[in-house]
């Protein structure tokens, strides 16, 4: 700490400084004040008043520099929550589509059932159909047959075999 003319520069120091005076100073006796040398304690005031605005304006730097690092401070914490928010909720949307595509894929594989057993039904009554028709058809064939192995063992005469043969089939005479 530099000093000229017995002042130190620093503000602290002469708030120091004023203090020892006046700690040192002699007393008045029969009271509590004490003497001082005035010119000095005025030269020392006026220089701590001088050097006030220094270190006001110091003070200032910091608390504005200590202000800017709360203010960052705070928005970076809320950049933080919102990154966070922001991934809850993407985490929380990716498992509702996996839900969602969950159950629609079940949705699709109970209709794709129901369809394959419709189909099934509906074939199964389409070869039913058509082996009754066959059945018919087969029934007149067998009696077609049974009335010419009659006729060839001589039970009917060939008009009348003739003429049943046309009715079961459906000929016309």
């Amino acid at each position: 700490m530099s000093e000229s003319n017995g002042v130190p520069h620093d503000l602290e120091a002469r708030l120091s400084h004023l203090e020892r005076l006046v700690a040192e100073a002699k007393a008045v006796p029969l009271s509590a004040s004490v003497m001082v040398n005035r010119a000095e304690v005025a030269e020392l005031l006026a220089t701590i008043r001088a050097s006030l605005p220094e270190e006001v304006a110091q003070a200032r730097w910091v608390v504005r520099e200590r202000d800017d690092i709360l203010e960052r401070s705070r928005a970076d914490a809320q950049r933080l929550i919102e990154d966070a928010e922001a991934e809850r909720d993407r985490l929380v949307s990716e498992q509702e589509v996996a839900r969602t595509a969950q159950r629609e894929a079940e949705r699709l594989l109970d209709e794709a059932q129901e369809q394959a057993r419709q189909m099934r039904l509906e074939a199964e009554d389409y070869v039913d159909a058509k082996l009754a028709n066959f059945e018919v058809v087969l029934h007149k064939t067998l009696g077609a047959v049974e009335k010419g192995r009659a006729k060839l063992r001589g039970r009917l005469d060939t008009d009348q075999l003739a003429e049943d043969l046309d009715e079961e089939l459906g000929e016309p005479e």
